[in-house]
């Protein structure tokens, strides 16, 4: 087991401490109502993952949101590791942000594990006032005891990455982690790495141009993001941006877990590569691509190629392995990053997607398959949509998928999404020599929820998880 101490704060002292931590028996994710047939709230379900329990794979708690149409989207944490020498912090608050709505929801997840509660509203009013942005999206804790949340825009919907500060403690908004005037012109997703004094930021789109659907047009407008913008993490301030050479969208961003480590990576959706950003000779960051996922020529979809659309990235906690969902082609990949600069497929899975047999896209000319994946069936249901969110078990053995990407995107490009509802899944990771292997026995059908099909989208775990503990 992890170490113990008296004195310990949340989370794990390392990564590799952390791989030892007990096995998740429940999961908390997000549901979406919003763009479906159901006019209700958003809501946080509990999910039981444990093996041994009656109620395995079963949701067991719902808490429904104050209002309609917010988006949530991901989560984050009060604590986490980043505060493990501090032993008067604990992980008791999950906070839920709004993609659309710009409320951030305080649920507490300490007193009832199994039940979560709501704990406080803040008001988007609160954020627009103090810190002039809107449309959040990633969660972080800090060391400093307070929680960052970066922005999308503004609060009329045009681009602006910013980052709001919340006081830990009482969740009031202080105003923003950077200097005033300092923003991005886009945001999305950030990860800081402190021994290098960096935080690295992404960018999407302005919220008004991506929220009701995609439109190529404003691709070849330029209105999607294609940099990565390197911040001073001491100083509050934006250092350098990196201009992604064939890397459109670039969304989830991850630092190597190892806290001295001066290199991550970061999915590129539409241009479906990785890229890895590194620090060079000079002390400045640079970025080239090691994986491209190759398009495929298709008839019947909305543009003659088809990009695999890298939706959601991770890295196990050893820093072995890079896991990515193509939520187009429809598989999820594995690779063993030993050498960074030299990723090695080592797994791979179809889990639906748009070009499955018998849909209504016929592939005509495809680099990497001889034929069109079947479609995938888990406990008599046929899955609607690709693999998109994905979770990592904290030993590196189980691999959790739901396949929803953003309401109105799911809509456009998975109508049976919506009909169908989004389901969780889980895969077994091979930690030895790399491979993927479906569970048939599990299966989480949002479809079958009491007020309608809902749209499950990101995954955490009570104890902390790959993607939301940061070590210093």
């Amino acid at each position: 087991m992890a170490t113990k101490c008296g004195k310990c704060g949340p989370g794990y002292p390392s990564p590799l401490e952390a791989m030892k931590g007990p096995r998740e028996e429940i999961v908390y994710l997000p549901c979406i109502y919003r763009n479906t047939n159901t006019e209700a709230p958003d809501y946080l379900a509990t999910v039981d993952v444990d093996p041994k329990s009656p109620q395995y794979c079963q949701v067991i708690h719902r808490l429904p949101m104050p209002h309609l149409k917010d988006e949530l989207h991901h989560s984050g944490w009060n604590t986490c590791s980043s505060c493990f020498g501090d032993s008067t912090k604990s992980r008791t608050k999950l906070l839920l942000p709004s993609l659309i709505s710009s409320r951030i929801y305080v649920v507490d997840v300490g007193t009832e594990p199994r039940a979560p509660r709501l704990h406080k509203v803040v008001e988007p009013k609160d954020i627009h006032a103090k810190c002039d942005l809107g449309y959040l999206h990633t969660t972080h804790c800090l060391a400093s005891g307070d929680v960052m949340i970066s922005s999308l825009g503004d609060p009329k919907g045009n681009g602006k990455g910013g980052f709001v500060l919340l006081d830990g403690e009482t969740f009031e908004v202080k105003g923003t982690w950077e200097r005033p005037g300092g923003a991005a012109p886009m945001g999305y997703d950030f990860w800081y790495q402190p021994r290098h004094n960096v935080m690295v930021s992404t960018e999407w789109a302005a919220p008004n141009v991506l929220r009701d659907g995609f439109n190529p047009a404003d691709v070849e407008a330029g209105l999607y993001g294609n940099h990565l913008h390197v911040w001073d993490w001491q100083h509050h301030e934006m250092v350098q941006t990196l201009t992604l050479q064939d890397g459109l969208i670039p969304l989830e961003v991850r630092f190597l877990h190892n806290p001295a480590a001066d290199q991550g990576f970061v999915g590129c959706a539409l241009s479906s590569n990785i890229q890895r950003f590194y620090k060079n000779e000079r002390g400045t960051w640079s970025v080239e691509k090691v994986i491209q996922v190759p398009p495929k020529k298709v008839k019947g979809w909305m543009l003659p190629e088809m990009p695999g659309l890298i939706t959601d990235i991770l890295l196990s906690l050893d820093d072995r392995f890079l896991y990515f969902s193509n939520w187009l082609h429809g598989d999820l990949r594995q690779y063993d990053i030993s050498d960074p600069q030299r990723p090695r497929l080592t797994g791979q899975l179809f889990l639906g997607g748009s070009i499955v047999k018998g849909g209504p896209v016929q592939v005509l000319e495809d680099q990497e398959l001889k034929s069109q994946p079947e479609p995938l069936v888990v406990k008599g249901k046929q899955v609607a949509g690709g693999p998109q969110m994905i979770q990592l078990s904290l030993d590196g053995k189980r691999l959790y998928v739901t396949t929803s990407l953003y309401s109105a995107w799911d809509k456009q490009f998975y109508p049976d999404l919506i009909r169908e509802g989004s389901v969780m899944l889980q895969i077994d990771v091979d930690t030895v020599k790399g491979g993927l292997k479906l569970n048939p026995n599990f299966l989480v059908d949002f479809g079958k929820e009491p007020l309608g099909p809902a749209l499950a989208h990101e995954l955490r775990y009570p104890g902390g998880d790959c993607s939301s503990d940061i070590w210093l």
